[in-house]
């Protein structure tokens, strides 16, 4: 029996739906309006919900005082440098998972799962004490290689769906005419599993450039430092320069936004692909 959706209960749907993407993207509205600002506007009563002059001071003052293109820089490497690393780990640990049966296989995916229900910020002691042991704090390379356990877990589990929705025989083919394990992985495998491994690089990815607990702990020096935590920097006991800070946060909301626009086919093509099947 076919049950058709009646007009009032449409309206209330689309009602619903309304409000709610009215509420989701009026945050970003205003964090976009108010970076346009003069800085003596932002606090004007009645408030202004649009600019009645733009003004581009608050970004020329991130650039001139805040230094905001180390920022950038910094967290683009450290960003681009984790995920492909970790992306590449976690493939070939996904791989191991899908595709072979050993004693503690159960074990290792549990504690894959296990890691990502405990908040990152429990281990924030301890992990500080072991970077600064070995001198790794304030340094690029070690937040690069946090971020690269940190990513792994998730995903390696998140790989292994993508595997696991792949025949066994295209490995046997190509290993028939020739090819190493490796080379059936790369040549074959991997081609097929493109948009999985673009949407776990893209997650990865969005992970590092906006984690905020991790790099506030072991990058202490600004020319260390990513944008999440120069955005952190903003806020001081007296005063938060609500300007500089939404200037910021609609430059760090871009690159992620441009790399979403790009890639959205891949990320919707790998996400319903590895969500069949386990």
């Amino acid at each position: 029996m076919i049950v058709t959706e009646t007009t009032p209960a449409r309206i209330a749907r689309i009602g619903f739906l309304g409000l709610w993407l009215v509420i989701t993207i009026f945050p970003l509205y205003w964090i976009i309006v108010t970076s346009f600002k003069a800085p003596g506007d932002i606090f004007s009563y009645p408030l202004q919900y649009w600019p009645a002059e733009f003004s581009f001071d608050n970004y020329v003052q991130l650039f001139e005082k805040a230094d905001f293109g180390t920022y950038v820089v910094n967290s683009l490497i450290v960003s681009t440098a984790a995920a492909t690393t970790a992306t590449l780990i976690s493939l070939l640990s996904a791989y191991v998972l899908a595709r072979f049966e050993f004693r503690s296989k159960t074990a290792i995916l549990m504690a894959f799962l296990v890691t990502q229900m405990i908040p990152a910020f429990i281990a924030l002691g301890p992990l500080y004490l072991l970077m600064v042991d070995l001198g790794l704090v304030d340094d690029r390379f070690g937040l690069i290689l946090v971020y690269v356990a940190v990513c792994i877990p998730f995903c390696t589990i998140m790989l292994r769906g993508f595997f696991a929705n792949i025949p066994d025989a295209l490995e046997e083919a190509a290993m028939i005419d020739g090819c190493s394990r490796l080379g059936a992985l790369f040549r074959v495998i991997v081609p097929v599993m493109k948009p999985g491994i673009v949407a776990a690089f893209i997650f990865n990815f969005v992970n590092c450039w906006n984690e905020l607990f991790l790099s506030v702990t072991l990058m202490n020096k600004d020319e260390n430092k990513t944008i999440p935590t120069a955005l952190n920097g903003f806020i001081t006991s007296f005063n938060i320069d609500w300007g500089s800070m939404s200037a910021a946060a609609v430059l760090t909301i871009l690159p992620t936004m441009i790399l979403f626009a790009f890639a959205s086919r891949y990320i919707v093509q790998g996400l319903t692909a590895g969500a069949v099947k386990g």
